[in-house]
């Protein structure tokens, strides 16, 4: 099962940023595809990790600090309730009396452990402003 909680709080992060007027829980769930109420419980991550609240009195949703200032790594801690990114688990009961079985926890977990290294410090390095840029251009390409 793919879980797209990451990509679903980015693409609300970014409707959020670039709208005039604060976006609600339904109309990011249009955008998005899905139900509101999955949309909810990805905001009240955001607003609990300090990313977005929403305005007492007003049906919506602002950002409380600057595209640039959010990076991705802080986006997906937000949503997947997770320090770091960990992309790959070893599987538990390799057999000790194969040569294979016998090191293949600490060769594989040593690569794994950097792949997971490397995906956390790009994601540290990008931000949401990356995103809506990347969109920007996106559409200038397409738009011709």
């Amino acid at each position: 099962m793919v879980d797209t909680r990451f990509s679903s709080a980015i693409h609300a992060l970014i409707l959020i940023s670039q709208s005039a007027t604060p976006v609600n829980s339904e109309q990011i769930a249009v955008s998005v595809g899905t139900n509101p109420s999955y949309i909810r419980k990805l905001t009240a991550r955001l607003s609990k990790a300090g990313i977005i609240e929403g305005r007492r009195g007003i049906s919506g949703f602002r950002l409380l600090r600057q595209p640039a200032d959010i990076t991705l790594l802080d986006i997906y801690r937000a949503v997947m309730d997770r320090d770091r990114v960990h992309l790959f688990d070893l599987h538990h009961n390799p057999n000790d009396a194969c040569i294979v079985g016998h090191n293949i926890r600490p060769v594989l977990g040593g690569m794994f452990q950097q792949m997971d290294d490397d995906v956390n410090h790009r994601l540290q390095g990008m931000t949401l402003a990356d995103c809506i840029n990347g969109m920007r251009a996106y559409i200038a390409r397409t738009a011709s």
